[in-house]
């Protein structure tokens, strides 16, 4: 099951965005309290700009919500001051400051805003000019009813920034539900029962073969150990290699079964890997 942050990171994901990291403090003694996660999207076919935030549960803080948002004008101006975005080529590039706010603002809040507190948020955002849509567990619940993750990303963590995280994402632009420890595990979660459950419940397991998972004999061994004893034990294909500097006698000293796999290679893109990952997907 996908989680909350999950679907902040992959909703708008087909746009641009600028993320900020915002601590949240007592006031009374500093103590940090949490860290709330801003983001602006920007949507250059619509000349428009939107802004979510992420909230996680923090004890202490009773509205964090109200916090965020009397910051948005902070958060609005980060393509004016610090990070430049552009879209476009000569003539027609269009710089991310000059795209109009549409007054959109989405809230994933893991702790749920009551009623009362959510009503006068909107009624004075509406004063504004803001909308609020507020998302929260019964907003992940509901989408979790119909979106099921269909491959679970197999990788070490070494090749996590540089290759499982792209493919990951390039996938869910493509309407394709992947588990991600990244996006798929929260705080507090057992590691062991997340990863089991989605290898468990995933119909296909894409396993990021580089130098740095052949030679882990930690969390990717068991993993690949637990994928290979499915495979087995439900008589069909469920791995789904790809390649990332290894060669087929790396391959084969560390499993001469899944040498004989035909494989993405990396080096084709990783539109092109995510392409074939996602025909293999379909069509098993």
């Amino acid at each position: 099951m996908a989680t909350l942050h999950e679907y902040f990171v992959k909703d708008g994901i087909q746009n641009l965005t600028c993320n900020e990291q915002w601590e949240m403090r007592n006031k009374d003694t500093g103590e940090k309290l949490g860290e709330t996660t801003a983001r602006v999207h920007f949507d250059f076919e619509a000349y428009a700009k939107y802004l979510s935030f992420y909230i996680p549960a923090m004890d202490g803080v009773e509205l964090p919500e109200a916090i965020a948002l009397n910051d948005m004008s902070k958060l609005l101006k980060l393509p004016e001051e610090r990070v430049g975005v552009r879209m476009g080529l000569g003539e027609e590039q269009i710089d991310g400051k000059d795209l109009v706010f549409t007054g959109q603002v989405y809230l994933y809040s893991e702790r749920p805003v009551p009623e009362g507190h959510k009503k006068r948020l909107i009624e004075e955002a509406r004063t504004s000019g803001h909308h609020l849509t507020f998302r929260s567990t019964a907003y992940m619940e509901e989408r979790n009813k119909w979106e099921k993750p269909r491959a679970f990303i197999a990788h070490d963590s070494r090749d996590k920034k540089e290759l499982a995280e792209p493919l990951a994402l390039q996938l869910q632009r493509w309407h394709c539900p992947v588990w991600f420890d990244q996006y798929s595990l929260k705080v507090g979660d057992s590691l062991r029962e997340g990863i089991e459950t989605g290898l468990k419940e995933c119909p296909k397991c894409v396993l990021i073969l580089t130098p740095n998972f052949l030679n882990n004999n930690g969390w990717t061994k068991r993993e690949y150990d637990s994928v290979f004893t499915r495979e087995l034990v439900e008589k069909q294909k469920v791995i789904l290699p790809v390649w990332h500097n290894v060669s087929v006698e790396d391959i084969y000293k560390y499993s001469p079964i899944l040498a004989d796999r035909v494989g993405a290679q990396w080096a084709d893109g990783i539109e092109e890997v995510a392409r074939k990952v996602l025909v293999a997907i379909d069509t098993s």
